[in-house]
């Protein structure tokens, strides 16, 4: 398991769910003021300075539940308002297509260049918006910074890590099927065709050699497909053509989209079921995660400005089918957790930290498990 997913999973998910909000709020005819106020009120939330901080120290992915439940509160970091169907289809959406990207990625460090691609959508949805813009682009920069030196043998525990996560994940989205990329029964097809990886030669060819390195025979094999050459390497900088088409918005042509439980997989309900089970440290590490994002607190409408519901099915009452057809294994249960920042819980908080420092701290290496956010619990 790598300690260095985290940040490419909050931001490539973030990146699906603002492409997915973008496309309905234009589908709903939402008035473009408040269209425009609901995606930079995201944004902004999305890449609050103390979150993106804790973000990117080296830990472990959150629980399902902790992630979801992160993105819940982001999707209503503004005047827009969801119901649990409409949330529940969000998530799945977002996963999916992540899981996609990630399995077609050629290389594990192309990677970086899908969440390139999110970045580089998500800086043109605030380009009139300087303030937020220059946010963003400190944490493109973090991003850079971070991973554009990393080896390759990091990037492939990266990737495993995030398959991992998503491998019991099986919904049917009708984009993927109908373009033939995904099977009925949730899982991907993948490719036999197409640009073999940058650095890599078409495979068909078999080279010997003797004893002094001089090349003797050569013989040829048929690959069982259609590969190409890729004419360059995508850019890893702040800017450049990332050549990788994975990340990129695929809701820029209007076209519905449904999903469903594939309801095929018995191992997978299993795993629900069991993730569903109490677990002892989901409040804690709920609140801690509120904590960190305290500024993800629900907007309040006022007279001025009235909030708005957003539909992510084509009725309500697909809507209202879908809520009472999805199998309970795959519904999400929260706990209520108080997120907005109140002074005297801080002091109180701030208070009985001070109990329990101690006078000769031991160091720690930054990938210690005091980093972790959940071991930064035991510390209180």
């Amino acid at each position: 398991m790598s300690m260095r997913t985290l940040p490419l999973l909050f931001i490539n998910l973030g990146g699906e769910m603002l492409y997915i909000l973008d496309q309905r709020l234009r589908a709903q005819n939402i008035p473009a003021d408040k269209a425009r106020k609901v995606m930079n009120d995201i944004i902004t939330t999305m890449f609050n300075k103390t979150f993106m901080e804790e973000l990117f120290k080296p830990q472990e992915l959150y629980s399902k539940k902790a992630l979801r439940t992160v993105f819940d509160r982001l999707a209503h970091a503004s005047i827009m308002r969801l119901n649990q169907a409409s949330m529940d289809k969000l998530y799945d959406l977002m996963t999916m297509a992540f899981k996609y990207q990630v399995l077609l990625c050629p290389r594990p460090k192309d990677i970086l260049l899908v969440s390139f691609n999110h970045m580089d959508a998500i800086k043109d949805f605030i380009r009139d918006s300087p303030s937020i813009f220059n946010q963003v682009d400190e944490i493109f920069r973090q991003l850079i910074e971070m991973y554009s030196s990393l080896p390759a043998g990091e990037f492939q525990l990266i990737r495993q890590t995030l398959l991992i996560f998503f491998q019991d994940m099986h919904i049917r989205v009708s984009i993927f099927l109908k373009d033939k990329v995904q099977n009925s029964n949730g899982r991907f097809v993948l490719p036999t065709s197409g640009p073999v990886p940058y650095g890599t030669q078409i495979p068909g060819l078999i080279r010997m050699f003797n004893y002094n390195g001089d090349e003797v025979k050569k013989s040829e094999f048929p690959n069982g497909g259609n590969y190409s050459s890729p004419l360059q390497e995508g850019s890893f900088d702040l800017y450049g053509g990332r050549v990788l088409k994975l990340g990129t918005n695929m809701y820029s042509v209007s076209r519905p989209v449904e999903t469903h439980m594939s309801g095929t997989s018995k191992s997978s309900a299993s795993h629900a079921k069991e993730n569903a089970a109490p677990n002892p440290l989901a409040k804690e590490e709920l609140n801690l995660l509120a904590r960190l994002m305290g500024r993800l607190e629900v907007k309040k409408t006022t007279g001025s400005e009235s909030g708005f519901r957003v539909n992510l099915f084509s009725t309500d009452e697909e809507e209202e089918e879908a809520a009472i057809l999805r199998p309970s294994e795959f519904s999400y249960q929260f706990i209520n957790i108080q997120a907005t920042q109140d002074q005297q819980s801080n002091e109180e908080l701030a208070r009985i930290m001070g109990e329990f420092k101690e006078e000769d701290p031991v160091s720690q290496s930054p990938c210690s498990k005091g980093d972790d956010l959940l071991a930064m619990m035991d510390g209180l």
